[in-house]
């Protein structure tokens, strides 16, 4: 079966790539290269380095006529997505409606699309499960919260996976979403870490745990809305002291006031997904942080490319 990967290239997509090449599928990647990398990608993937807007983008359909699609690309920022709401409409509602256009015209069988807790908002009890009200805080979680309604509404075979704050190798430290790696990258680094808050909470799941839940979502031909998440909460406090005690560094942080319209909790419940797909994390978060730390500390990581 062939599997076309938006975003593939990317933090998350690299590694679903390496998912689904380890248990045989033949794999197809779409990627700007705008913040993902070339390094990420294995050398026998065939990879095509489009915009999901670009018209080009049906000629990948018709030549490669994939079973699946794994849809990941997307302006994940949330700072950015305030600053330029167009450019958020443009790359996660535009362009997974062509997308989800051209999968229904090439028969594509299901598509998996990665969209984010921060559908949620404020959350309004914990766990939050799957029919907890949607409240988009921010032009990207109201980008995502509108692809999920097309999706939808398309009448395609269509797998939602909300992540929750996902990490690992690869992630972009500049990203505000990879607190994980800032910390590991500043620690490393021997920079100053400063923690804004620190009793706010967060639910973290392992890169390679949301990569297997992508592959079983093609593999069971799943269809609905599913938590991608540890289901543990953990505060960014206690996420600080685990990280540094694994680095054996003993910096006292620059503490800061909570920024502004930030969640203060957040965990997702994760048993419908492990239900339906015999899903759950394998990784624990001391498990996850050993392989990042080991990441940060021997890769030399490329810097993102000049506009």
């Amino acid at each position: 079966m062939k599997v076309l990967v938006t975003g593939g290239a990317g933090f998350i997509g690299s590694h679903v790539v390496e998912e689904l090449v380890n248990h045989q599928y033949e794999v197809v990647l779409i990627d700007n290269l705008v913040t993902g990398f070339l390094g990420n990608v294995l050398t026998n993937v065939k990879t095509y380095q489009l915009d999901i807007n670009n018209p080009e983008i049906e000629f990948v359909f018709d030549r490669e006529r994939p079973d699946y699609i794994i849809h990941l690309a997307a302006q994940v920022s949330v700072t950015a997505s305030m600053k330029d709401p167009l450019l958020d409409l443009q790359t996660n509602i535009i362009g997974t409606v062509k997308l989800i256009t051209l999968a229904k015209k090439y028969n594509v069988k299901n598509f998996v699309f990665a969209s984010s807790a921060a559908v949620y908002g404020e959350p309004t009890y914990l766990p939050i499960d799957e029919n907890h009200s949607l409240h988009a805080l921010s032009f990207y979680s109201l980008s995502k919260c509108s692809a999920e309604k097309y999706i939808g509404l398309y009448g395609l075979n269509s797998c939602i996976l909300r992540f929750s704050n996902v990490y690992g190798p690869r992630q972009n430290a500049d990203g505000e979403a990879g607190v994980i790696s800032i910390f590991i990258n500043k620690l490393v680094q021997g920079g100053e870490v400063e923690v804004f808050g620190g009793c706010q909470t967060r639910d973290f799941v392992y890169v390679k745990d949301v990569a297997r839940a992508c592959r079983l979502a093609i593999e069971g031909q799943h269809n609905g809305v599913y938590n991608i998440s540890s289901g543990i909460e953990t505060s960014i406090k206690e996420l600080l002291t685990y990280i540094s005690d694994a680095i054996g560094d003993a910096t006292i942080p620059v503490y800061k006031p909570i920024r502004v319209g930030e969640i203060e909790r957040s965990v997702l419940d994760n048993s419908k997904v492990s239900q339906a797909f015999d899903w759950r994390a394998h990784y624990s978060l001391s498990e996850g942080l050993r392989e990042t730390i080991h990441y940060y500390s021997t890769v030399s990581r490329p810097k993102l490319p000049m506009n």
